[in-house]
């Protein structure tokens, strides 16, 4: 297949992206960016007409387990437990520095 980027188009591309890139990440990354490129070619020329689009290749259901109300824990037990309580609240330290 034909060359699709050069590696002058690489440091083109790198220059816009303020990227300082060596002779060698040069070289590596039109290796790599033509290989993209030839595999989004390969893509395009797929006949899709009859094609669905789809998010997955794979029909998914939902796997979550059905919510149940059950018991939350003792507020008491809880509190007594934190480090720090203030008026029936965990006491944590200012954020941003808010006042406490």
């Amino acid at each position: 297949m034909a060359e699709r980027i050069t590696r002058d188009d690489v440091a083109h591309v790198a220059g816009l992206a303020r990227l300082e890139l060596t002779d060698e990440e040069l070289e590596r990354f039109t290796v790599q960016l033509a290989a993209v490129l030839d595999h989004a070619a390969d893509v395009e020329a797929l006949d899709t007409a009859g094609v669905a689009p789809t998010a997955h290749p794979l029909p998914l259901v939902n796997v979550l387990r059905d919510d149940v109300v059950r018991p939350g824990l003792d507020r008491d037990v809880v509190l007594a437990a934190a480090p720090s309580v203030e008026d029936d609240r965990f006491r944590v330290p200012p954020v941003l520095g808010e006042p406490s």
